[in-house]
């Protein structure tokens, strides 16, 4: 049990930290660090698998159907992780943090929506108070904040999608490089031939920083999947949490991007949204412990 509490936290703490990461990388554009991400999480994924005598072909044997699925995974998967890079560079980690606040919530709403789960009044409340604070937020902001929602529900629906999948963490995540690598590395000879790159040029940091984007993508995956198969996915539910409000901190406290008593009000919403949430879900685990030597 400790032990899966214990990887589950490297998992979050990792991915508390990216936003330091990606901001070492800010002479590279958002799209060119995405493709070397996407190149070398193949190549280490790859070595594990090999480690692992698993072939890559092997995975690939899939029905189609299950490669359309991963397909749609590997989009939702680029998107995600595009677009948080470039919240990072244009110093937005603010808004990508309130993304994954949300994310939780958002979950359960497609939960009701799409796998028809039912929901508890609780739910009900946590989903609504965090609407509003989004509601409040595109009220002050004149628009939508649309990074934090395309986060939110981008990872939610690959979440969503990998839940259905016959396949492990690390096969999974074999499978969408493989099938995004063609378009990385078409883009990345482009920028090479056009003398655009940054991979071998320039500071030796940056070309450290951009092949080691493969481990520092896998390694928290790999972490979350052996700690998630040790524990309570209710204490996986708390732990989540870590990553965002570490994400945010950085972002106020390292960065220190623009928090107004605005955007403080809409995040105390989603926040109360998420101490209901939890607090429904304790409720709920707690309640099947206590009746189960009953039964």
């Amino acid at each position: 049990m400790n032990r899966g509490v214990l990887y589950a936290l490297i998992a979050y703490v990792m991915w508390g930290l990216f936003p330091i990461y990606w901001k070492w990388l800010h002479p590279v554009p958002a799209l060119e660090i995405l493709c070397h991400r996407m190149a070398w999480s193949m190549l280490f994924v790859l070595i594990l698998l090999f480690w692992k005598k698993t072939a890559i072909r092997t995975l690939l044997r899939r029905e189609p159907q299950t490669l359309s699925i991963f397909l749609l995974t590997a989009s939702l998967l680029s998107v995600n992780w595009g677009l948080y890079i470039w919240a990072v560079h244009t110093h937005r980690v603010v808004d990508a943090s309130l993304g994954y606040f949300i994310n939780p919530l958002v979950n359960v709403l497609l939960g009701v929506i799409i796998l028809k789960e039912k929901l508890q009044p609780g739910h009900w409340l946590a989903v609504g108070l965090a609407a509003a604070g989004v509601l409040y937020l595109a009220l002050q902001q004149a628009g939508l904040p649309w990074i934090a929602l395309v986060l939110a529900f981008s990872f939610a629906l690959y979440g969503l999608l990998r839940k259905t999948a016959p396949l492990n963490s690390l096969e999974g995540l074999a499978i969408e490089t493989t099938l995004l690598l063609p378009l990385a590395l078409a883009y990345l000879v482009t920028l090479e031939r056009g003398g655009m790159g940054h991979f071998g040029h320039g500071a030796p940091q940056i070309t450290l920083l951009l092949a080691l984007a493969g481990p520092v993508t896998a390694l928290p995956l790999l972490f979350f999947a052996a700690g998630a198969r040790r524990i309570p996915y209710s204490q996986i539910g708390f732990l989540q949490y870590v990553a965002p409000t570490m994400q945010f901190l950085i972002g106020v406290f390292l960065f220190h991007e623009p928090f107004s008593k605005t955007r403080l009000t809409g995040f105390a919403l989603v926040w109360m949204a998420l101490a209901i949430y939890a607090g429904v879900e304790w409720g709920t685990k707690r309640r099947v412990a206590l009746a189960a030597p009953l039964e």
